[in-house]
């Protein structure tokens, strides 16, 4: 029941989700001109909440430049996702490639049974495979956890709110002030950053082993503070770790805990590592 228990969580906010958006459109139709057009809001509120659920993830991979990667281009991670997906129980996830040199990862989707992992050119030239394989778990943990269901709507809505600032013209700075809190708001009341501890546990029960996923934080951690990000900071609850500076419109949006915190409950789950390591 444990193991469920961030499954049900996040199919329960994906409920909330929608029942709050049907009834926040109803509420504004019945204020606008009574319960005929609520009934239109409400019917509208159920159509974006069904793009939202079957599109979201071909959106969020839009918004980062991926593309499909072909098995032909990169049979040894296909083959890795496989293997960790059946692991995991769950079908196997879509593959894009990022054309950025930057160490990136990312998932959406809407569960276990359709969804998508992106990962960009920089991340595949990790030197060590377990690196490149503690990553990917850790994205295949968030589809077993269903927490893309809740990610990618969070960050698509987030980011529409962000854009549409874009259209006010001389007035955009303003609304940007304005609809850049609310959509961070709407982030952190869906997101927890809990729920990356749970991801990094369960990838570390998928490669049999933490080592690989903590050494991979610390050098992705290691890239962001190297090489400046640039991306909408909307999607920084779909990335393995925030590769974004925490500052302006950004530090707004941060839901990960501390790469330092996550590394050392990694370490904690093999308390003898520096003795293995000192005896190899």
């Amino acid at each position: 029941m444990r193991a469920a228990w961030p499954a049900i969580r996040n199919i329960t906010k994906a409920w909330v989700l929608l029942l709050g958006l049907c009834g926040g459109l109803g509420a504004l139709g019945w204020w606008l001109s009574g319960y005929r057009v609520a009934l239109v809001f409400v019917f509208c509120g159920l159509l974006l909440g069904v793009g939202a659920y079957w599109y979201a993830d071909r959106i969020a991979m839009g918004m980062v430049g991926a593309r499909e990667l072909l098995p032909g281009e990169a049979p040894a991670l296909h083959s890795t996702v496989e293997r960790l997906s059946l692991k995991a129980g769950v079908i196997k996830p879509r593959l894009y490639l990022i054309a950025d040199g930057f160490p990136r990862a990312l998932s959406a989707g809407r569960g276990v049974t359709s969804s998508a992992v992106a990962v960009s050119t920089g991340l595949l030239t990790l030197p060590a495979p377990a690196e490149l394989e503690g990553v990917v778990a850790h994205e295949i943990a968030h589809i077993r956890n269903r927490d893309v269901l809740v990610q990618t709507t969070a960050v698509v809505l987030a980011a529409s709110l962000v854009e549409l600032s874009r259209v006010g013209g001389w007035l955009s700075r303003a609304l940007l002030y304005v609809l850049g809190p609310i959509a961070a708001s709407f982030v952190h009341l869906l997101l927890s950053p809990g729920r990356e501890f749970e991801a990094d546990q369960l990838a570390a029960q998928l490669c049999e082993s933490p080592h690989g996923l903590a050494d991979a934080l610390v050098r992705l951690d290691q890239a962001s503070e190297l090489v400046e990000f640039r991306a909408s900071p909307a999607t920084e609850p779909l990335y393995t770790i925030n590769p974004f500076i925490e500052k302006g419109l950004a530090g707004l949006f941060v839901t990960h805990p501390p790469v330092a915190e996550r590394v050392r409950r990694l370490r904690e789950l093999d308390p003898d590592w520096r003795e293995k390591l000192r005896a190899a």
